[in-house]
Protein backbone atom coordinates (compact mmCIF):
# COMPACT_ATOMS: atom_id res chain seq x y z
CA UNK A 1 0.00 0.00 0.00
CA UNK A 2 1.33 3.26 -0.80
CA UNK A 3 1.71 6.03 1.76
CA UNK A 4 -0.92 8.58 0.16
CA UNK A 5 -3.39 5.74 -0.34
CA UNK A 6 -2.77 4.98 3.96
CA UNK A 7 -3.24 8.20 4.61
CA UNK A 8 -6.09 8.47 2.55
CA UNK A 9 -7.40 5.67 3.82
CA UNK A 10 -7.17 7.12 7.52
CA UNK A 11 -9.25 10.50 6.67
CA UNK A 12 -12.26 8.33 5.15
CA UNK A 13 -10.99 7.64 1.21
CA UNK A 14 -10.05 9.68 -1.68
CA UNK A 15 -13.00 11.92 -1.28
CA UNK A 16 -11.47 13.83 1.56
CA UNK A 17 -8.57 14.56 -1.23
CA UNK A 18 -11.36 15.66 -3.48
CA UNK A 19 -12.89 18.05 -1.56
CA UNK A 20 -9.83 19.59 -0.35
CA UNK A 21 -9.01 20.07 -4.49
CA UNK A 22 -12.23 21.03 -5.00
CA UNK A 23 -11.62 24.83 -2.68
CA UNK A 24 -11.74 27.90 -3.94
CA UNK A 25 -8.00 29.08 -3.74
CA UNK A 26 -8.37 31.12 -0.91
CA UNK A 27 -10.11 28.84 1.20
CA UNK A 28 -7.98 26.08 0.90
CA UNK A 29 -4.91 28.67 1.50
CA UNK A 30 -6.96 29.45 4.94
CA UNK A 31 -7.07 25.78 6.10
CA UNK A 32 -3.44 24.64 4.88
CA UNK A 33 -2.13 27.94 7.11
CA UNK A 34 -4.20 27.00 9.95
CA UNK A 35 -2.36 23.64 9.60
CA UNK A 36 1.07 24.29 9.48
CA UNK A 37 0.49 27.01 12.20
CA UNK A 38 -0.68 24.18 14.57
CA UNK A 39 2.10 21.83 13.33
CA UNK A 40 4.76 24.80 14.18
CA UNK A 41 3.56 25.18 17.53
CA UNK A 42 3.91 21.37 18.41
CA UNK A 43 7.70 22.05 17.47
CA UNK A 44 10.52 22.69 19.91
CA UNK A 45 13.95 24.11 19.68
CA UNK A 46 15.81 21.15 19.50
CA UNK A 47 13.25 20.00 16.95
CA UNK A 48 14.00 22.14 14.51
CA UNK A 49 17.97 21.69 14.92
CA UNK A 50 17.10 18.22 14.59
CA UNK A 51 15.73 18.31 11.07
CA UNK A 52 18.30 21.16 10.33
CA UNK A 53 20.78 18.47 10.76
CA UNK A 54 19.17 16.09 8.17
CA UNK A 55 16.81 17.43 6.17
CA UNK A 56 18.86 18.06 2.50
CA UNK A 57 16.85 20.68 1.52
CA UNK A 58 18.00 23.36 4.54
CA UNK A 59 21.89 22.22 4.50
CA UNK A 60 23.95 25.26 3.82
CA UNK A 61 25.65 24.98 -0.05
CA UNK A 62 28.36 22.30 -0.15
CA UNK A 63 30.32 24.91 -2.82
CA UNK A 64 32.08 27.98 -0.91
CA UNK A 65 30.27 31.17 -0.70
CA UNK A 66 33.54 33.06 -2.84
CA UNK A 67 33.75 30.37 -5.38
CA UNK A 68 29.84 30.18 -6.85
CA UNK A 69 30.35 34.10 -6.37
CA UNK A 70 33.13 34.51 -8.70
CA UNK A 71 31.61 31.93 -11.14
CA UNK A 72 28.52 34.14 -10.94
CA UNK A 73 30.56 37.32 -11.57
CA UNK A 74 32.03 35.89 -14.66
CA UNK A 75 28.90 35.16 -16.09
CA UNK A 76 27.16 38.05 -15.39
CA UNK A 77 30.36 40.21 -17.04
CA UNK A 78 30.15 38.37 -20.22
CA UNK A 79 26.40 39.10 -20.64
CA UNK A 80 25.77 41.41 -23.61
CA UNK A 81 24.52 44.76 -22.98
CA UNK A 82 21.39 43.89 -25.05
CA UNK A 83 20.40 41.10 -21.86
CA UNK A 84 18.61 42.91 -18.77
CA UNK A 85 19.15 41.05 -15.84
CA UNK A 86 16.15 40.56 -13.38
CA UNK A 87 16.19 39.30 -9.28
CA UNK A 88 13.45 36.92 -9.76
CA UNK A 89 11.81 36.40 -6.82
CA UNK A 90 12.12 32.96 -5.09
CA UNK A 91 8.39 31.72 -5.60
CA UNK A 92 6.86 31.54 -8.97
CA UNK A 93 3.33 30.86 -9.47
CA UNK A 94 1.71 27.22 -8.68
CA UNK A 95 2.09 25.22 -12.21
CA UNK A 96 5.53 26.97 -13.59
CA UNK A 97 6.81 24.06 -13.67
CA UNK A 98 4.26 21.71 -14.69
CA UNK A 99 2.25 23.93 -16.93
CA UNK A 100 4.60 25.89 -18.68
CA UNK A 101 7.82 23.66 -18.79
CA UNK A 102 4.96 20.59 -18.56
CA UNK A 103 7.66 19.14 -15.87
CA UNK A 104 6.01 16.89 -12.86
CA UNK A 105 4.67 18.95 -9.98
CA UNK A 106 6.10 16.86 -7.70
CA UNK A 107 9.63 17.52 -8.58
CA UNK A 108 9.11 20.97 -7.21
CA UNK A 109 8.67 22.27 -3.76
CA UNK A 110 5.01 23.84 -3.63
CA UNK A 111 3.80 26.05 -1.18
CA UNK A 112 0.68 26.67 0.82
CA UNK A 113 -0.37 30.09 -0.89
CA UNK A 114 -0.26 28.79 -4.62
CA UNK A 115 2.90 29.57 -5.18
CA UNK A 116 6.00 27.15 -5.94
CA UNK A 117 9.72 27.53 -4.84
CA UNK A 118 11.93 28.72 -7.64
CA UNK A 119 12.95 25.13 -9.43
CA UNK A 120 14.07 26.78 -12.54
CA UNK A 121 15.07 30.86 -13.59
CA UNK A 122 13.93 30.25 -17.72
CA UNK A 123 10.43 29.44 -16.12
CA UNK A 124 10.07 32.28 -14.55
CA UNK A 125 12.25 34.83 -16.89
CA UNK A 126 9.67 33.13 -19.50
CA UNK A 127 6.45 34.18 -17.89
CA UNK A 128 8.22 37.94 -18.23
CA UNK A 129 9.17 37.92 -21.44
CA UNK A 130 5.49 36.99 -22.24
CA UNK A 131 4.20 39.93 -20.45
CA UNK A 132 6.80 42.06 -22.00
CA UNK A 133 6.35 40.97 -25.92
CA UNK A 134 2.92 40.72 -24.92
CA UNK A 135 3.21 44.99 -23.88
CA UNK A 136 4.63 45.60 -27.68
CA UNK A 137 8.22 45.11 -26.86
CA UNK A 138 10.39 43.79 -29.99
CA UNK A 139 12.87 40.77 -28.89
CA UNK A 140 13.09 40.42 -25.64
CA UNK A 141 16.53 39.50 -23.98
CA UNK A 142 16.93 38.37 -20.20
CA UNK A 143 18.54 37.00 -17.76
CA UNK A 144 19.13 36.20 -13.79
CA UNK A 145 21.04 33.78 -11.51
CA UNK A 146 19.02 32.26 -8.86
CA UNK A 147 19.60 30.34 -6.07
CA UNK A 148 17.16 27.11 -6.93
CA UNK A 149 14.98 24.12 -5.00
CA UNK A 150 14.12 20.80 -7.20
CA UNK A 151 12.35 17.86 -4.98
CA UNK A 152 13.78 14.76 -6.88
CA UNK A 153 16.24 12.68 -5.25
CA UNK A 154 19.75 13.30 -6.96
CA UNK A 155 22.77 10.89 -6.13
CA UNK A 156 26.23 11.32 -7.37
CA UNK A 157 28.88 14.13 -6.86
CA UNK A 158 28.04 17.61 -7.32
CA UNK A 159 24.42 17.20 -6.75
CA UNK A 160 22.90 19.10 -4.52
CA UNK A 161 18.85 19.70 -3.50
CA UNK A 162 19.60 23.52 -4.16
CA UNK A 163 21.90 24.87 -6.43
CA UNK A 164 22.40 28.30 -8.34
CA UNK A 165 21.05 28.55 -11.54
CA UNK A 166 22.15 30.95 -14.48
CA UNK A 167 19.70 31.32 -17.09
CA UNK A 168 19.30 33.50 -20.34
CA UNK A 169 16.24 33.32 -22.57
CA UNK A 170 15.71 35.17 -26.29
CA UNK A 171 12.25 35.72 -26.97
CA UNK A 172 10.27 37.18 -30.05
CA UNK A 173 8.56 36.95 -33.54
CA UNK A 174 8.71 34.28 -35.68
CA UNK A 175 10.86 36.06 -38.82
CA UNK A 176 10.77 33.71 -41.60
CA UNK A 177 13.62 30.81 -42.77
CA UNK A 178 14.75 30.35 -38.87
CA UNK A 179 16.15 34.07 -39.19
CA UNK A 180 15.02 34.65 -35.26
CA UNK A 181 16.51 31.32 -34.49
CA UNK A 182 20.01 31.70 -35.67
CA UNK A 183 20.25 34.80 -34.91
CA UNK A 184 19.90 34.26 -31.19
CA UNK A 185 20.90 30.43 -30.94
CA UNK A 186 24.73 32.66 -31.89
CA UNK A 187 24.53 35.04 -29.94
CA UNK A 188 23.49 32.56 -26.62
CA UNK A 189 26.96 30.48 -28.00
CA UNK A 190 28.71 33.20 -28.04
CA UNK A 191 28.17 34.64 -25.17
CA UNK A 192 28.79 30.72 -23.44
CA UNK A 193 31.80 30.34 -24.79
CA UNK A 194 33.42 33.85 -23.47
CA UNK A 195 31.69 33.22 -19.75
CA UNK A 196 32.71 29.60 -19.56
CA UNK A 197 36.15 29.33 -21.18
CA UNK A 198 36.87 26.25 -23.22
CA UNK A 199 33.31 24.21 -23.32
CA UNK A 200 32.13 22.14 -25.81
CA UNK A 201 28.84 22.57 -27.25
CA UNK A 202 26.73 19.42 -28.19
CA UNK A 203 23.76 19.90 -30.72
CA UNK A 204 21.14 17.75 -31.26
CA UNK A 205 18.45 18.69 -33.83
CA UNK A 206 15.11 17.58 -33.76
CA UNK A 207 13.39 19.26 -36.91
CA UNK A 208 15.88 18.56 -40.10
CA UNK A 209 15.23 21.96 -41.16
CA UNK A 210 17.54 23.48 -37.96
CA UNK A 211 20.53 22.03 -39.43
CA UNK A 212 21.16 25.96 -40.44
CA UNK A 213 20.87 26.94 -36.97
CA UNK A 214 23.78 24.07 -35.60
CA UNK A 215 25.76 25.35 -37.99
CA UNK A 216 29.27 23.64 -37.40
CA UNK A 217 29.18 22.86 -33.74
CA UNK A 218 29.31 18.78 -33.37
CA UNK A 219 25.87 16.75 -33.19
CA UNK A 220 24.74 14.70 -30.58
CA UNK A 221 21.89 12.33 -32.12
CA UNK A 222 22.35 9.84 -28.90
CA UNK A 223 20.45 12.61 -26.78
CA UNK A 224 16.45 11.82 -25.67
CA UNK A 225 14.87 15.06 -24.88
CA UNK A 226 11.09 16.15 -23.59
CA UNK A 227 10.18 19.32 -24.33
CA UNK A 228 12.56 21.19 -26.77
CA UNK A 229 11.52 21.91 -29.85
CA UNK A 230 13.52 22.37 -33.26
CA UNK A 231 16.92 22.09 -31.70
CA UNK A 232 18.38 21.54 -27.91
CA UNK A 233 22.35 21.78 -26.91
CA UNK A 234 24.21 20.50 -23.93
CA UNK A 235 27.51 22.42 -22.79
CA UNK A 236 30.58 20.63 -21.40
CA UNK A 237 33.57 21.95 -19.79
CA UNK A 238 36.61 19.13 -18.89
CA UNK A 239 33.87 16.23 -19.77
CA UNK A 240 31.36 17.54 -17.04
CA UNK A 241 28.36 18.72 -18.14
CA UNK A 242 27.68 22.31 -17.07
CA UNK A 243 24.63 23.34 -19.02
CA UNK A 244 21.89 22.78 -21.38
CA UNK A 245 18.85 25.07 -23.72
CA UNK A 246 16.54 25.00 -26.52
CA UNK A 247 14.20 26.37 -27.69
CA UNK A 248 10.47 26.02 -26.16
CA UNK A 249 7.22 26.79 -27.15
CA UNK A 250 6.26 28.09 -23.70
CA UNK A 251 5.89 32.00 -24.91
CA UNK A 252 3.60 30.97 -27.74
CA UNK A 253 1.31 28.84 -25.20
CA UNK A 254 1.39 31.31 -22.49
CA UNK A 255 0.10 33.79 -25.06
CA UNK A 256 -1.76 32.48 -27.46
CA UNK A 257 0.43 33.38 -30.18
CA UNK A 258 1.54 30.97 -32.77
CA UNK A 259 4.28 33.28 -34.17
CA UNK A 260 5.95 33.53 -30.43
CA UNK A 261 9.82 31.80 -30.23
CA UNK A 262 11.69 31.70 -27.38
CA UNK A 263 15.11 29.74 -26.77
CA UNK A 264 16.76 29.47 -23.61
CA UNK A 265 20.16 28.50 -22.03
CA UNK A 266 21.09 27.66 -18.50
CA UNK A 267 24.60 26.97 -16.59
CA UNK A 268 24.91 25.22 -13.38
CA UNK A 269 26.76 27.82 -11.55
CA UNK A 270 27.85 25.18 -8.86
CA UNK A 271 29.29 22.60 -11.40
CA UNK A 272 31.03 25.40 -13.31
CA UNK A 273 32.62 27.03 -9.65
CA UNK A 274 33.78 23.64 -8.29
CA UNK A 275 35.17 23.45 -12.00
CA UNK A 276 36.94 26.74 -11.94
CA UNK A 277 38.20 25.49 -8.28
CA UNK A 278 39.80 22.07 -9.38
CA UNK A 279 41.66 24.27 -11.94
CA UNK A 280 42.89 26.93 -9.76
Amino acid sequence: MGVLTRVLRSLGGEEALDRLAGLPGSDLTSVLLALMRRRASALSGPDVLRQYRSDRFVAPSAVPFEVVRAAEDRLLAALPPSFSVLGLAPVAPLGTCSAVAEQDQNNVVSTIRGTEVAADPTNALALEAAVRRQAGADDVRLAAVQRVVRAQLFSGEGRFAHFTLFAAVSAGRDRGSLAFERQHFAEHVAFLREACGDIEVRVTVLDPRFEVVRGDLPADPSRRTGYYQGLCFKVYRDGVEIGDGGFVDWTRRLTGNRKERLLISGIGVDRLATLDQLSA
